[in-house]
């Protein structure tokens, strides 16, 4: 029971990675509240997890500041103030090279890999900055370290993210706040199984191959890591052992980007 007490907040709870991430807050004490753009996929969610009155949904786009921050307030005014905020919400919008990128899609991938980020963290900090305490920790990527061909947008919005956290860490530290970015690389959860294919397709090759020889090949382990492991990362940032972490953009990669 590492978060018993602690409030949370996630962005993209409903499924893939946000969803470990609000399982594993619950199973270790925390009361949660969660967003995603489905109703219908919320309100499922809410009846699998069924944690009773420890969890709440709220519909939004994180794509808009004011759906974030009713998602801040709603946590507040539902359990009584945030201790730890997830942005994890994002994904890639059109996979293609430079040179054929749309601008629409370019646009898409920073506002919501980048600019939801900044969203999350700005409301969240509003609350965390009077009570002195709080855990930012935003989901960034392997490609906020490194960049595929065909991921342009999703890569520089990734760097972006680590930018942001690492000036964000830097502001409120001494307020007993700590911003930590996870960096995964390929995890192969249902979101990316849908849009995966389209993505290896950009990259001129299979699904199969580009897990096998982009990602695979490149790890020190030869594995993909999984949903869990990065839930046990976050659950750690945000416990109490987390106090000794900021500013750090922490791989989940199999040792793709050691650094």
């Amino acid at each position: 029971m590492r978060l018993e007490g602690r409030v949370a907040a996630v962005t993209g709870g409903s499924r893939s990675i946000g969803r470990g991430i609000v399982e594993a807050f619950l199973r270790e004490g925390a009361r949660v509240c969660f967003n995603g753009r489905s109703e219908e996929k919320g309100a499922q969610a809410l009846r699998e997890l069924d944690a009773g009155d420890r969890v709440a949904f709220v519909a939004g786009d994180v794509r808009h500041s004011e759906d974030i921050q009713r998602l801040v307030e709603t946590t507040v005014s539902r359990f009584g103030r945030l201790d730890i905020m997830v942005n994890n919400a994002g994904g890639i919008t059109e996979p293609a090279p430079v040179a054929a990128l749309s601008d629409d899609a370019w646009a898409n991938d920073i506002q919501w890999n980048l600019t939801s980020v900044f969203y999350g963290t700005k409301y969240a900090l509003r609350h965390m900055i009077p009570r002195k305490f709080g855990r930012i920790i935003n989901l960034s990527s392997v490609e906020g370290k490194m960049g595929v061909p065909g991921m342009a947008g999703y890569a520089a919005a990734k760097h972006g993210v680590n930018g942001l956290t690492k000036a964000a860490a830097g502001e409120v530290g001494r307020d007993g706040i700590t911003v930590n970015a996870i960096c995964p690389g390929l995890i192969l959860t249902d979101a990316v199984n849908e849009g995966g294919p389209h993505t290896a397709r950009a990259m001129g090759m299979t699904f199969d191959e580009m897990v096998d020889n982009v990602f695979k090949a490149k790890t020190m382990t030869g594995e993909l890591n999984t949903v869990e492991q990065v839930a046990e990362l976050t659950v750690l940032l945000a416990s109490d052992v987390g106090a000794g972490f900021t500013g750090a953009q922490i791989s989940v990669d199999g040792g793709i980007a050691p650094y």
